[in-house]
Formats: C-alpha cells, sequence, structure tokens
C-alpha cells in the first residue's frame, strides 16, 4: 500500500510562525511535524510516500529529499497554487495508482496505530473508509455519523456526530465522477458524493488525537508529549 500526506496548506492560523516556516516543519516533540508520520508509515512498513506541497514547499522537499534517510521513497506533487485537499489529491493520483491508498493530513498527531488501516479491504461499493473521533472543541457539532454497519453519513439532526481525524484509506476510483474541469475543491465534496451513495465506511479512535491548527493547540499538544 502508499500512502498520501498532504502538506500543501498555508496555515494561516499559526502565524506569525508559519509566515516563514512551512506547518509541516513545525516541531512537535522535537522533531517537524511531518517526520513523524513519514517515520510511523515506515515502522509499518509503508515506503513508497506521497506529498504535495505548496506554502514554502521548497523548504519541505529541502529538508525530506528523496527520503532516503528516513528509509522511505518520497514522490513530490508541486502545486503552483493551493488546490485544497480534494484537488491536491487528484493531482497526485498518477503516482499514487490504482489501489487504495492510505491518506493523513500533515497537520494532526495521534496515537492511533496505522497498522489497524494496512490489510484494510475495501468492498467493491466502498471508496473510502474514516477513522472518526470524538468531537473536538473546536468542532463540537461533529460532521459525520456512523451506523451499527459502520456506514458513514453525514450530520443529521438527533444523531450522534463525529470528526474525521484526517487519517483515511481512499480508493483513487472516488474521483471518477467528479468534474474534471473544477481544479480546486475540498475532500468533502468528494466524500459527500459517496456518503449519499452509502459508498463510506468509519471506524471511531478514542484516544489520543491532536489538530495543529493554533498556537494554543500546538503548544498544547508539547506540554501533552513532554508529560508523557
Amino acid at each position: 500500500m502508499k500512502a498520501m500526506i498532504l502538506a500543501a496548506g498555508r496555515g494561516k492560523r499559526l502565524d506569525p510562525i508559519t509566515a516563514t516556516i512551512p506547518k509541516p516543519l513545525i516541531k512537535v516533540a522535537e522533531k517537524p511535524l511531518l517526520q513523524h508520520h513519514i517515520e510511523n508509515l515506515a515502522s509499518i512498513g509503508i515506503n513508497e510516500i506521497v506529498i504535495n506541497t505548496c506554502w514554502l514547499g521548497d523548504q519541505i522537499e529541502s529538508y525530506f529529499g528523496d527520503g532516503k534517510f528516513f528509509g522511505v521513497n518520497i514522490k513530490w506533487s508541486r502545486e503552483s497554487e493551493l488546490l485544497d485537499t480534494g484537488g491536491g489529491i487528484r493531482k497526485a493520483l498518477p503516482l499514487l495508482g490504482s489501489e487504495p491508498f492510505l491518506l493523513i493530513n500533515s497537520d494532526i498527531w495521534s496515537n492511533f496505530p496505522l497498522d489497524m488501516l494496512l490489510n484494510k479491504k475495501l468492498h467493491p461499493k466502498i471508496r473510502a473508509h474514516l477513522v472518526l473521533i470524538p468531537n473536538p472543541n473546536h468542532n463540537f457539532k461533529g460532521d459525520f455519523t456512523i451506523d451499527t454497519q459502520n456506514i458513514v453519513g453525514l450530520r443529521v439532526p438527533q444523531r450522534d456526530t463525529y470528526t474525521f481525524s484526517g487519517i483515511s484509506i481512499l480508493d483513487p476510483k472516488i474521483f471518477c465522477s467528479h468534474n474534471e474541469s473544477i481544479k480546486k475543491f475540498p475532500l468533502r465534496d468528494i466524500l459527500a458524493e459517496e456518503i449519499a451513495h452509502h459508498g463510506v465506511t468509519g471506524s471511531i479512535w478514542l484516544e489520543s488525537w491532536w489538530d495543529i491548527g493554533t498556537p494554543e493547540r500546538l503548544d498544547a499538544l508539547n506540554k501533552f508529549l513532554t508529560k508523557e
């Protein structure tokens, strides 16, 4: 299985840090956030990794190079302008191949064991599997529901809701029906189309998960990891 790490975002909420340092290179527990993800993937035997870049992407690519130092092979999908999550993934598909791949947002940290997804087989009618978490304070309403058959739905009243962790498996076929003339779009648009056809499954992770979206959350995570 190959993996893709989303690392192109601007990270404006982390200004002024991200004015000169791309968010994936911000240090968490004394190493760049992106390095944590690469090392976690390498530890479970995933060594073919695609990373998309845009904002200060030359710094990221200069730091990690071809990935050999970290025991992986990195291919870079460079964006001249931000394509959002969905657009960035679709641009990178030629590097990812035709088989389902593991997808990780670079701006999260979690103790979720990625090897739980390593041998995950998607049913022929399923195009994505999402790891969901209980809603954090910054997204207390949640985005998704999940039923007893592990089928994911969009938020509806009177149903327990969850938040997407930023960890998933995607089948490249999920992009087949999307309008190719639209270059910039969020992954959520694609997921919503498949959710409408019951094409997305999920699982719930109840342990550590952090979204490093603000200086306060970054500081809280570093304090949490220092105590471990």
